[in-house]
């Protein structure tokens, strides 16, 4: 079963990434669960994009998830969330189209002192629904064809991108992005090596 759970925009700054907009899909979870998984998926969109350098592409291999990334060189950025089968071109593919069409809606000045409660882009929920099937994608084959030539940078485990001595759990711990609950729900994941195993 192929899964999109999330589409996140972000807008890089110096030293951190402020949201701008997401959409979450996580009907496979536990009703109980969500809470937690929208927060830590979330935080890890926030954490690669802050890791990823302007102008980058990136896909981010985190347990049974895929994150991939685009920092643009204006430094917009998207996130996917998806799982192992979902075509890794699609995702970036969709990437580029939802910030080429935030960017008509939203120019570059208003990304610094944006917020997700100002911006009105109900596109990524839409894409969301939308692309859960791969195959629509077949109409985005043109900005398919501009990307193959993009390196895409894989990576096999979130600590690849991190930088050097850092550690997912202390980020997690120091987070101030994450309740409690979805901290304790992390750990707790993360011994298991269940659901949620980002990390």
């Amino acid at each position: 079963m192929v899964k999109l759970y999330a589409i996140s925009i972000l807008y890089k700054s110096a030293n951190s990434a402020v949201w701008l907009k997401a959409a979450y899909d996580l009907q496979t979870f536990s009703f109980f669960q969500r809470g937690s998984v929208e927060e830590f998926m979330a935080f890890v969109s926030k954490t690669i994009v802050e890791r990823t350098q302007t102008a980058a592409r990136q896909s981010v291999k985190e347990g049974e998830y895929m994150c991939h990334v685009y920092v643009r060189g204006d430094n917009l950025a998207g996130v996917i969330i998806s799982d192992h089968e979902y075509p890794q071109r699609v995702s970036h593919t969709l990437i580029t189209k939802v910030l080429d069409e935030f960017t008509e809606k939203y120019p570059s000045h208003i990304w610094p002192t944006a917020t997700e409660a100002t911006i009105t882009f109900n596109q990524v929920k839409t894409y969301l629904a939308k692309y859960q099937n791969p195959r629509e994608a077949d109409a985005m084959t043109k900005i398919q064809e501009e990307l193959d030539e993009t390196k895409i940078i894989l990576h096999n485990t979130i600590e690849a991108v991190l930088d050097r001595g850092e550690k997912l759990d202390d980020l997690v711990a120091k987070s101030e992005g994450l309740s409690t609950q979805s901290k304790a729900f992390y750990k707790t994941a993360r011994k298991t090596n269940s659901c949620c195993n980002f990390g």
